[in-house]
């Protein structure tokens, strides 16, 4: 072969071997549990028009656990927390993009249980029924669920008699677990979680009103390594598109004004 063929082919396969995309990184999402299965919707219609070669990690948890995680160097890209304190935290500190900062959400919760013993329309003051030995709420120490939990249970002046009784999971998602498994007799978990496909057929719940605890704003955030990342700022703007929130709603969320953190 000529010797000027093989520079040739030489540079071809050089020029195609640089020209190549790099393997796409996993995009790393740390989201609070009462998102568990609503992500699974939104994360397969984000799919449809992110990178083909995108994949997609979730951990699901206590916003207040991957709060300290991210804190401690964690590489997730995309922080989804169950109120506004934590990200807000995180971007004042210097580990998030403080103009990413993105209000999705507003969560609700309610009184669920398994028992048809139960009379679920009681709503809170259900705990007062000696049959409730075990009543499950979030660790309100990181979960931000168990907060408003704690809040309902003061305004209706029922936490004295709830606490006695609590069975804390460290997130909502356990929480719920806890009433699904017959662990508590009944508990506060987020309407979300009732409302999906796999536990919409599972007992019986009651909406504990908004006027009985602070609002449930949440928010996303870019970690400072995703905000070097293009799917993830992808990402982030579609929380805000019509397609997320109208998944958003179906899940039993409300919706934040579209302007303002």
């Amino acid at each position: 072969m000529p010797n000027r063929l093989k520079k040739s082919l030489l540079l071809l396969t050089m020029g195609a071997a640089f020209a190549a995309p790099a393997w796409a990184a996993p995009l790393y999402i740390a989201a609070a549990s009462d998102l568990i299965y609503c992500l699974e919707e939104l994360n397969a219609s984000f799919m449809k028009q992110a990178p083909k070669d995108t994949e997609i990690k979730l951990s699901a948890g206590s916003s207040g656990n991957f709060f300290a995680q991210i804190q401690n160097g964690a590489p997730f890209h995309v922080y989804m927390s169950a109120d506004m304190k934590y990200p807000r935290e995180l971007a004042k500190s210097g580990y998030a993009d403080a103009a990413s900062l993105t209000p999705y959400a507003i969560g609700q919760i309610v009184v669920w249980t398994k028992r048809d013993d139960l009379d679920v329309n009681k709503g809170l003051k259900l705990v007062n029924d000696p049959k409730v030995k075990r009543f499950a709420i979030a660790n309100p120490e990181h979960a931000p669920y168990g907060v408003a939990a704690v809040q309902a249970l003061q305004t209706n002046k029922l936490y004295a008699t709830a606490q006695p009784k609590f069975v804390l999971g460290e997130n909502i998602s356990q929480t719920a677990q806890f009433v699904q498994t017959g662990n508590a007799d009944a508990g506060v978990v987020a309407l979300a979680l009732v409302k999906s496909p796999k536990l919409a057929n599972v007992g019986r719940y009651k909406l504990i009103p908004t006027s009985e605890h602070a609002e449930m704003l949440q928010g996303a955030v870019l970690t400072n390594k995703g905000s070097e990342d293009p799917v993830a700022r992808q990402y982030i703007a579609y929380l805000r598109s019509p397609e997320a929130r109208a998944i958003f709603e179906k899940y039993g969320f409300m919706l934040p004004k579209k302007k303002g953190v």
